[in-house]
């Protein structure tokens, strides 16, 4: 007797994986998407171990995240994986400044953002 289980958001052979609170720019955040959108999950995590972006390491986990949600919650196979979406998101915005000549001060913005990776299993052609 116990509460009702919520709908999926994703289609039956889809997963996917959120990160959140990354310490980059969500303009920096989408090339590294970019990277990965429509590979396979092995290349895709390939492509992210040799970048040499800071950011792609949380990508990575990001995507590894996504490929365990796969194969453990939905029981999808690891090889026929692919990345179908990568989307970016902004998030909160640290303002800081410094002060400047003349009475004036600098605004230093640290942005935030986010990463959202689905990942479908995908039939393979003979």
């Amino acid at each position: 007797m116990g509460k009702e289980q919520n709908p999926r958001r994703v289609a039956d052979n889809e997963a996917f994986a959120k990160a959140k609170m990354l310490r980059t720019s969500p303009q920096k955040l989408n090339l590294v998407a970019a990277l990965i959108r429509g590979k396979k999950v092995e290349k895709a995590l390939a492509d992210l171990t040799f970048s040499k972006k800071r950011i792609a390491e949380d990508v990575r986990k990001c995507l590894q995240s996504a490929i365990a949600n796969a194969e453990n919650n939905h029981g999808l196979d690891v090889d026929n994986l692919v990345v179908v979406e990568a989307w970016v998101g902004k998030n909160l915005v640290m303002k800081r400044g410094r002060p400047r000549a003349r009475g004036r001060f600098g605004k230093i913005m640290k942005p935030f953002s986010e990463i959202t990776i689905k990942v479908r299993q995908v039939e393979e052609r003979a």
